[in-house]
């Protein structure tokens, strides 16, 4: 059996071999895209909230599951729409962005001064024009990359703060309505076909009443 040095080494190693891979990896995804790290960090952080929205309702011994068996469904509709509108707006609007640059609509002067000196002013704006695919713009790449993820980030943010602020609100208040609607008509349902009506009386009966009031009145007693 190994020593207990020799395992932790071992293990010290692996750790650092992991988090040097990771650090490589998030370098390597991000480091020149930090819109697109808010992005998927946004959504992490939703899905993480969201998780532990429903984690709560399941595993609250106060609430019963009668009650479980609607807020589960609830919180789980509700945790959709809010990383859907995040995800779907945050990320469209950051594309946008981006191919607002490369197509030369937002430029800086540099930017600019290249399209012009290179006559390239007609085509901003295609859809089909790409700055970067341009022969002589390997002088540009850097400032280009830099302005790029200045846009990528603001339109980045902006998304977020539609989509946190003013999307998801809407989307989970009409989906809230239908839902109570649908809640309440399946409650009035329940209640007519359950409904107990009132218990008429039979023959058998009647004639019994009936012979206890002639039997007093020919006795003459009174109660």
């Amino acid at each position: 059996m190994a020593p207990l040095s020799a395992i932790l080494r071992n293990i010290n190693k692996t750790a650092a071999s992991n988090w040097s891979n990771f650090k490589v990896h998030m370098l390597k995804n991000y480091g020149e895209n930090p819109g697109k790290m808010l992005v998927h960090t946004g959504t992490l952080g939703w899905i993480l909230s969201s998780l532990a929205q429903v984690g709560a309702v399941v595993f609250n011994d106060k609430i019963s599951p009668e009650q479980k068996t609607f807020l589960i469904p609830q919180e789980i509709a509700d945790a959709a729409i809010n990383i859907l509108s995040f995800y779907l707006l945050t990320n469209s609007l950051k594309k946008f962005g981006a191919k607002l640059v490369s197509t030369g609509k937002l430029r800086t002067k540099r930017i600019r001064n290249f399209l012009e000196r290179n006559e390239l002013m007609g085509n901003v704006g295609k859809l089909n024009f790409d700055i970067t695919e341009q022969d002589n713009f390997k002088p540009l790449t850097d400032h280009y990359k830099s302005f790029k993820n200045g846009v990528d980030v603001v339109t980045s943010t902006i998304g977020s703060i539609i989509s946190c602020n003013i999307l998801t609100p809407i989307l989970r208040n009409q989906y809230a309505s239908k839902r109570q609607k649908k809640a309440i008509a399946n409650m009035q349902q329940h209640n007519m076909n359950n409904i107990q009506h009132p218990r008429g009386i039979s023959i058998a009966d009647y004639q019994k009443m009936a012979a206890i009031k002639f039997s007093n009145k020919s006795t003459g007693l009174k109660i």
